[in-house]
């Protein structure tokens, strides 16, 4: 029996979001001919995807409010020519992964034109700017949350959502002595990670304040080695350029955060998905954000979560270091960095409970429901 065909758009252009899109396709491609159209990063690129020439998904890759203001002609230029697309080839369901700020421009667009809409990764409207809640209710026709407590808070509005699960509740520790061998590593050495994050405004304010806590737990041991992955080779370049990174003993290594990850039982982590991913391999994460000063102002304003890392989230509860703009110093992370390591038992019994508040229905039932909503 042959496939229906279907047209879907898509705009997963986060690294993060561009995992969960692709899952999300292959699971869609089991019940339907997909022809596809939009913007994604590798993984989703790996379907044939039809996308505006001379768009690149990294251009999407700014954060806060004032980056996004300084790329705001480019940022519209894809937006209109996603938009064109999208609309010229008549497209049956629009996929917005992540990114809900500029996906909402697509959502209220298309569905004025009848066309079904999804959210994936629900906007953070229990954290702040919960009025995104009657945008959300009149534009997205299902969103569709990676953590249970995001379906709770929709529950409680009276509306609909999907509980997809984390793809990061599969994940385990990969094996030591094969990560040492693939990385030409010393098996004797005290393994740190560190993780500055995957976007190039990310790296440029955090990397400086990483090499120098470095330098300082370096001196506290002498025997430590730290383990940085990069997302791609752009980034990889800006990290390897941060001053004073030569004066550490580091390896660099694009795409390699799980298998550096595995090796650190505390990793150093920029707030966002990374420090969820360092939670379930075991790694504890001191979770660390800081952004430009107005960007700053604003944000802190419009906050309404007492917590910022998705393992706290996760929790309910303030149980990993969170180093927030003004708290986070290279003497910050040395001294949580030594709080972690004269108690890991402590830190090590919240590691197994996050896990529990990941596990949703899957890609393959997420499939089945957008195959209802059509």
């Amino acid at each position: 029996m042959s496939k229906k065909k279907i047209k879907v758009g898509i705009i997963a252009a986060e690294h993060s979001g561009d995992r969960l899109g692709s899952k999300l396709l292959k699971s869609l491609q089991n019940i339907f001919e997909v022809d596809l159209y939009g913007l994604g990063g590798p993984e989703v690129n790996t379907s044939s995807i039809v996308t505006p020439p001379e768009i690149d998904y990294q251009e999407l890759h700014v954060m806060g409010l004032i980056d996004p203001l300084i790329n705001l002609p480019k940022i519209l230029s894809i937006r209109k020519k996603l938009l064109n697309l999208f609309i010229a080839n008549d497209i049956d369901i629009f996929i917005g992964v992540d990114s809900p700020d500029f996906n909402m421009f697509f959502h209220k667009k298309l569905k004025q034109k009848n066309i079904k809409t999804i959210q994936v990764v629900s906007p953070s409207v229990w954290g702040w700017r919960e009025n995104r809640i009657k945008s959300i209710k009149a534009y997205v026709d299902l969103t569709m949350c990676l953590f249970k407590f995001e379906c709770n808070f929709y529950n409680k509005k009276n509306m609909d959502s999907f509980f997809l699960g984390h793809p990061f509740s599969q994940l385990k520790p990969r094996n030591n002595e094969e990560v040492i061998s693939k990385h030409s590593l010393d098996s004797s050495k005290d393994f740190i990670s560190i993780l500055p994050g995957s976007r190039v405004s990310e790296i440029s304010h955090l990397m400086p304040v990483y090499v120098a806590a470095a330098k300082k737990l370096l001196n506290l041991n002498s025997n430590t080695f730290f383990l940085i992955p990069a997302a791609n080779k752009q980034l990889a370049e800006m990290i390897q350029s941060t001053k004073g990174i030569n004066e550490i003993p580091y390896k660099l290594s694009i795409d390699s955060a799980q298998d550096f990850l595995s090796l650190s039982s505390i990793s150093i982590v920029t707030s966002g998905t990374a420090s969820l991913e360092a939670a379930v391999l075991g790694s504890v994460p001191i979770i660390c954000y800081k952004t430009n000063k107005l960007n700053y102002a604003i944000l802190s304003r419009l906050v309404r979560t007492p917590f910022v890392g998705l393992p706290n989230l996760l929790l309910q509860e303030h149980i990993f270091p969170e180093l927030i703009q003004y708290d986070l110093t290279p003497e910050s992370i040395i001294n949580s960095f030594s709080k972690i390591s004269s108690e890991p038992e402590h830190y090590n019994s919240y590691l197994t409970k996050i896990n529990d508040s990941m596990r949703g229905e899957g890609f393959e039932v997420a499939a089945k429901a957008i195959n209802n909503i059509l």
